[in-house]
């Protein structure tokens, strides 16, 4: 899990968790990025038995409330895969500008790579209760909406405010309650 103090210490049970693109960089404006990490994601689904239970993916960060029985896999699985595939995406179409940013603030003890996508840890928090799961999913619906991106949460298009609002969502999530 990276340096972060925040581990997943029981994953079968949720856990919240933050995933930021080093220096905030704003890369999830472009719908094709987005796209790799729901991709990533159904794909955890079919074959690491993850369970989603809500997400928001904002324009240099995303939350997510999951569970897996190797929960700190599926992370460092997802934060590696998504790297790879949006940094050879950037790489493809020229980004020069943002792979410079992307290599300049490169951890130095990262030397196994020419760039660093996610900063480290994913700031992991036990969802221990029904009130504490009800809370971490109004945050994370009600994100864009308290940004100021929408007025209602289902209307933002990479949440799962959709979901759970009974329309259908751009990934199948495990709805909770």
């Amino acid at each position: 899990m990276g340096r972060s103090r925040y581990l997943i210490t029981e994953p079968d049970i949720p856990h919240f968790l933050t995933c930021t693109v080093m220096e905030w960089l704003p890369l999830f404006t472009r719908p094709a990025l987005v796209d790799i990490l729901l991709d990533c994601w159904r794909y955890q689904q079919t074959h690491q038995s993850l369970s989603l239970y809500g997400y928001v993916v904002l324009e240099n960060h995303l939350h997510y409330v999951a569970q897996a029985p190797e929960l700190a896999k599926c992370v460092s699985n997802f934060k590696s895969f998504t790297a790879r595939r949006i940094i050879d995406h950037l790489e493809s179409k020229g980004a020069d500008l943002v792979l410079e940013r992307l290599r300049f603030t490169k951890r130095a003890h990262k030397a196994d790579r020419v760039y660093q996508l996610w900063q480290e840890g994913s700031h992991a928090e036990l969802v221990c209760s029904e009130a504490v799961m009800r809370e971490k999913l109004d945050y994370i619906h009600y994100n864009p909406v308290k940004r100021g991106y929408v007025d209602c949460a289902e209307h933002w298009r990479y949440s799962s405010a959709r979901n759970y609002a009974g329309q259908e969502g751009l990934i199948a999530v495990d709805r909770w309650g």
